[in-house]
């Protein structure tokens, strides 16, 4: 099996990008690119910590990532499922990026930086919803933002409805809980419960 190596083995398999592919890449949000920060629902929260890399999915309403300022941006941690795997890396390690997805583009936003975690009172009550503030926010500095060109999702067709998967052809969550722990936890009282425990938790 052959392995590359060196960076020299991969530039001289892929060669040198056209001017397009980094002419694009910048280090605040303009905006053309603010553009996308608000009509996204949903982000993918890479982060690196001792124990690891993590990519945590993060969702809300559109326009839910706030820009303070074009360096700036601001995203409310929602409830989940209390591991805080991304949070704990940020208290430790601060490098971070962003991918931005629009639903019906193809286009995507990614964008690298260095984050922080703030609970200052005003800011969590000022991403509030039904009277239910964020735990935290995480903040963060931006270094460079650039778009992905749509060849992956083109590929994909994630926004083809025809392509969209049965729920009813996976494992469910509470399967999955009874699989791995020999039905000690999970199974289907999880799965019928699960709806109405995420209707009241989701904010």
């Amino acid at each position: 099996m052959s392995i590359i190596k060196t960076v020299e083995e991969l530039e001289k398999l892929y060669g040198i990008p056209v001017e397009a592919s980094t002419a694009k890449e910048v280090d605040h949000v303009i905006p053309h690119y603010r553009a996308f920060i608000e009509a996204s629902p949903f982000v993918i929260l890479a982060t690196a910590g001792p124990e690891g890399l993590d990519a945590s999915p993060r969702g809300d309403k559109p326009g839910f990532v706030r820009l303070q300022d074009e360096r700036t941006l601001l995203m409310p941690d929602r409830r989940g499922n209390n591991r805080v795997d991304s949070l704990r890396n940020i208290v430790r390690d601060p490098r971070s990026a962003l991918l931005f997805l629009v639903p019906g583009s193809g286009t995507t936003l990614r964008v690298n930086g260095r984050a922080h975690l703030s609970t200052d009172e005003a800011l969590l009550e000022s991403f509030a919803v039904e009277e239910k503030a964020p735990r935290s926010v995480i903040v963060m500095q931006v270094e460079t933002v650039y778009f992905q060109c749509a060849r992956a999702i083109m590929r994909s067709e994630l926004w083809n409805p025809a392509r969209h998967v049965d729920p009813a052809n996976l494992p469910t969550a509470g399967q999955i809980l009874a699989g791995i722990t020999a039905n000690r936890v999970g199974g289907e009282p999880y799965d019928k419960a699960w709806p109405e425990r995420a209707k009241a938790s989701m904010w």
